[in-house]
C-alpha cells in the first residue's frame, strides 16, 4: 500500500510538472502585443485583435506619427497632400515611399478596395457625408480617431498607437523628446507678454479661422501667443466677421501655408481687404506663416512651437 502510494504521489508530482510547462508554452505563444485588447478613442471603443499590417494614414500629420514611431512600412496609402508642404526633412525619405492613397480626402471607393485592415485619420475624415464608420466594420477595418485637441490627448494617441503596433518604448521616446522640447521652448519665452494673434486661414465673406478647443491654440499658447479667438468653443473652425478681428486687434497674423489658395496670394488679400489693410500688425507686416500640417495634431508638436515662438518673439532668437 505504501508503494502504491509514493508511485501515485509521484505521478501526480509528474503531470502538475508538464501541466505548468505547458501552461508557460502557452503563455509564450500569444505575446501581449498579439493579445486582444480594448482602447478609449475619443468616447469610442476601439479593439484590437492583432497588430494591423496594411494601414491607411488620413492626414500627413498622422503618416508622419507613423514614420516617427518607425512604422512607416505598415502604411500601404496616405491622404490629404493638399494640406502639406512636403515632409520634415527627417522623414521625408520613408514619406516619398509611401503610395498616395488620394491627393486630397480620401473616397470611400478607394478605401474599401485598398486592402487596408485599418486607418489613422483625422476626424473630419470621417462621418455620414465621408467615410462611415460603421461601413468600415462591415469590411473589417479598424479605425483609429486622430482627435486630439490637447497636448496630453496627442500624447495619449501615441501612447495608444504604440501599443496597437507593439513598439511602446518608441512612443514612450518619441512622447519625452517633444515634452522635453516644449517644455525648454516654454522656459525660454517665460519673460515674455504673450502676442495677441489672428490665426488666418482663409478669407472671403469673414475670416476663417480657429476657436479655443483647436489643437492649434494650445501650441500658440506653449509658443507665447494668445489665440485672439479662444474663446469660440462650440467648434473649432469658424468664420468671424472682420469687424470682430479690428475690435481685437491682433499683434500678429499667423497664415496656414497649404496649397489653394496659395500663401502670396493670402498676404495679397490681407493687405488689400479695406478692413484687414488698417491694422498696424498688417501696416508694420507681421506676418508669421505656417504649413497646416504643423498645427495639426501629430509628430510636430515640438517643431510648431519651436517655429511660431521664433516668429512671434524673435527677438529672443536673433
Amino acid at each position: 500500500m505504501k508503494k502504491i502510494s509514493l508511485i501515485g504521489l509521484l505521478v501526480t508530482i509528474l503531470l502538475a510538472t508538464v501541466a505548468c510547462s505547458n501552461q508557460e508554452q502557452s503563455n509564450e505563444a500569444t505575446p501581449a502585443s498579439e493579445a486582444s485588447f480594448t482602447l478609449d478613442n475619443y468616447d469610442r471603443e476601439v479593439t484590437i485583435t492583432g497588430i494591423p499590417e496594411k494601414v491607411l494614414t488620413f492626414g500627413p500629420n498622422t503618416t508622419e506619427l507613423m514614420i516617427g514611431l518607425g512604422l512607416q512600412d505598415k502604411v500601404i496609402g496616405n491622404t490629404l497632400n493638399n494640406h502639406s508642404r512636403g515632409a520634415l526633412p527627417e522623414y521625408k525619405e520613408a514619406y516619398d515611399k509611401i503610395p498616395e492613397l488620394n491627393y486630397g480626402s480620401a473616397t470611400r471607393e478607394a478605401v474599401l478596395t485598398s486592402g487596408a485592415d485599418f486607418i489613422y485619420g483625422i476626424d473630419w475624415e470621417f462621418g455620414e457625408e465621408a467615410i462611415d464608420l460603421e461601413e468600415l466594420n462591415q469590411y473589417e477595418i479598424t479605425a483609429y480617431l486622430n482627435s486630439a485637441t490637447t497636448l496630453e490627448e496627442i500624447y495619449q494617441e501615441i501612447s495608444d498607437i504604440g501599443k496597437i503596433f507593439a513598439v511602446e518604448d518608441q512612443a514612450d521616446d518619441f512622447i519625452i523628446d517633444q515634452q522635453t522640447r516644449i517644455e525648454a521652448m516654454e522656459e525660454k519665452l517665460a519673460v515674455t507678454e504673450p502676442v495677441n494673434v489672428l490665426i488666418y486661414d482663409s478669407g472671403g465673406e469673414g475670416v476663417f479661422t480657429a476657436g479655443g478647443d483647436n489643437f492649434e491654440t494650445v501650441l500658440i499658447e506653449a509658443a507665447g501667443g494668445k489665440n485672439i479667438f479662444d474663446d469660440i468653443t462650440d467648434k473649432q473652425w469658424s468664420t468671424v466677421s472682420y469687424e470682430e478681428v479690428i475690435s481685437r486687434d491682433p499683434d500678429v497674423i499667423l497664415i496656414h501655408d497649404y496649397d489653394v489658395p496659395s500663401l502670396e496670394e493670402k498676404i495679397a488679400e490681407i493687405k488689400s481687404n479695406p478692413a484687414l489693410s488698417e491694422l498696424e500688425s498688417v501696416k508694420q507686416e507681421r506676418f508669421v506663416t505656417i504649413s497646416l500640417e504643423s498645427v495639426l495634431p501629430g509628430a510636430r508638436m515640438a517643431y510648431a512651437v519651436e517655429e511660431l515662438a521664433a516668429g512671434f518673439h524673435p527677438e529672443l532668437f536673433e
